[in-house]
């Protein structure tokens, strides 16, 4: 069986669903906000107007990458296996087995072109809407999705001679679609978590996330304290210690023992320190004071907290929703068990090797919706979810980690 498939997003997720998905005889498009493939390992030094990322109404930035990012995992691991991603021996690319990002960009363009994906893409399109199709009686089908965007177009040609509007005025044109299935491969790096801190109104330092920092430069001199222990956490620290006066990494610790230990300096550094303990709560006079009892002067809080699963274009009746950063309910990560096939996601798991991952994830959605896989009832699939939920509430663990997996 042949479908017609809107896939949203161009980025690595989007770039091997489509192909996996037309490799099984399926219709593909495409649809891109950007104007180019890659996502968010395309590099831009703009950041957003809000540096903390709450402000609703701020112009957004797409990417999240820092100028200095490199993988943390080799390019064996890297590639997709119908791809791999191997050393280019221009002398214009990065041949380091652990490469910067636009060598990974480089790679993700290759692989669009060669395998002719970019031809399926409708760049400069924002997907506004995606809902499930209406029946006359007022019910939903779950069979297809209605699927809203808008897409920058040519300006208007308009009598500019009484006027002040610019010549360069953009119009966007709205399309309205029908598609038998949507694969969500976008809303992971877009909306920033943010710490709740205690008398951060007053406080009368500077604070942003992780997502708007691109160079260390702004923070010489600098008491800088960071919050998160993940891998942005660990490249920004060491980064801005080259330059700041003092940086101060807060972690939180499930170690109960440990959070009441003094802080400790870090290895090779000898102007960074971990603070197994959060930030208890900041003051007007500028001071940061951790449950640790340690008090510092600080000029700027960086949240490395990572990002919301973020998706306000998709409206599935209260279905599919996200609690704590946990997107459900989606049988092994993927279908909606009341919406499957139709609505699948790729890329919802971390802490693995992602582009591997992506590949196998989209070969599984590209076989069932050609029917050459059959998947569970829905019964049966939402039995299967219940079961892997109650685990993280026996261990105690949030509902956040639950992406993670293999944690329990």
């Amino acid at each position: 069986m042949s479908r017609n498939v809107a896939v949203i997003g161009a980025g690595p997720a989007g770039l091997i669903a489509a192909h996996e998905l037309r490799l099984e005889g399926h219709k593909v498009v495409v649809f891109e906000q950007q104007k180019q493939v890659g996502g968010t390992w395309v590099y831009t030094p703009q950041t957003e107007s809000d540096p903390l990322g709450v402000d609703p109404v701020r112009n957004t930035v797409h990417s999240s990458l820092y100028h200095s990012l490199r993988t943390n995992l080799p390019r064996e691991a890297m590639g997709f296996r119908v791809y791999p991603f191997r050393v280019n021996d221009s002398e214009k690319r990065d041949g380091r087995r652990f490469p910067g990002h636009r060598e990974v960009l480089e790679y993700l363009t290759e692989f669009a072109n060669e395998f002719e994906i970019v031809e399926l893409v409708r760049f400069e399109t924002q997907v506004v809407h995606v809902g499930m199709v209406m029946e006359p009686d007022g019910g939903s089908s779950t069979k297809n999705w209605r699927v809203r965007s808008k897409s920058k177009s040519t300006p208007r040609k308009r009598d500019y001679s009484h006027s002040d509007d610019e010549m360069n005025e953009e119009e966007f044109v709205e399309i309205d679609e029908i598609y038998d299935a949507v694969v969500v491969c976008v809303g992971h790096y877009k909306e920033p978590r943010v710490a709740q801190i205690q008398g951060i109104d007053v406080w009368p330092g500077k604070q942003m996330h992780s997502h708007n920092y691109r160079i260390p430069e702004p923070f010489r001199d600098q008491v800088v304290v960071l919050i998160g222990a993940s891998m942005s956490a660990a490249d920004i620290s060491r980064e801005i210690a080259a330059v700041t006066k003092q940086v101060h990494i807060a972690i939180r610790s499930v170690d109960t023992t440990r959070r009441s230990t003094a802080p400790s300096i870090r290895p090779g550094y000898d102007n960074t320190w971990l603070h197994y303990s959060m930030i208890e709560r900041v003051h007007e006079d500028g001071s940061v004071v951790f449950e640790d009892g340690t008090v510092i002067f600080a000029h700027t809080i960086i949240h490395c907290t990572g990002y919301e699963y973020h998706f306000p274009f998709l409206e599935t009746n209260g279905i599919v929703s996200v609690d704590d950063s946990r997107v459900g309910p989606l049988y092994k990560h993927i279908f909606p068990p009341y919406l499957a096939p139709s609505l699948s996601f790729v890329g919802i798991p971390w802490k693995l090797p992602p582009f591997p991952f992506f590949e196998l994830q989209s070969k599984w959605i590209a076989g069932v919706l050609s029917n050459r896989i059959q998947l569970p009832t829905a019964e049966e699939m939402m039995k299967d979810v219940e079961s892997f939920y109650s685990k993280y509430e026996i261990s105690g663990l949030p509902k956040r980690l639950s992406t993670i997996i293999g944690l329990v």
